[in-house]
């Protein structure tokens, strides 16, 4: 199992590297998923995770109170805007584009209500 496990984690880490650049893919939830297989799968990946210098941070928040620190959040709120506008701008139907809303708008309504990092 611990194969497994830590075979899932990479596999999370990789899709997070790919969320970084593309807005559609989060990246957070895939480390907090990448946390959780490392932790049941090897200890020296789940320590190089926590303390990296970039996903550390924001992987321990979560953990510890549930925050989202605030520059997260602006980038979040950024991204879920940019990709609400291209629907507009490549004419998505309208009911799509008010499934969407309401969808972006719930998701952005959680990320807000979470306290600060």
């Amino acid at each position: 199992m611990q194969y497994l496990w830590a075979s899932l984690g990479l596999l999370c880490v990789a899709l997070a590297m790919i969320g970084v650049a593309l807005p559609l893919l989060p990246t957070v939830p895939f480390l907090l998923l990448a946390a959780f297989f490392f932790a049941r799968s090897s200890s020296r990946l789940h320590n190089w995770l926590l303390t990296h210098r970039t996903f550390g941070p924001l992987i321990v928040d979560w953990q510890s109170s549930g925050a989202i620190r605030p520059a997260a959040k602006k980038a979040a709120t950024l991204s879920i805007a940019a990709v609400f506008f291209l629907s507009v701008l490549i004419s998505v139907p309208p009911l799509v584009l008010s499934i969407q809303a309401v969808t972006l708008g719930a998701v952005m309504v959680f990320i807000w209500t979470r306290p600060n990092g």
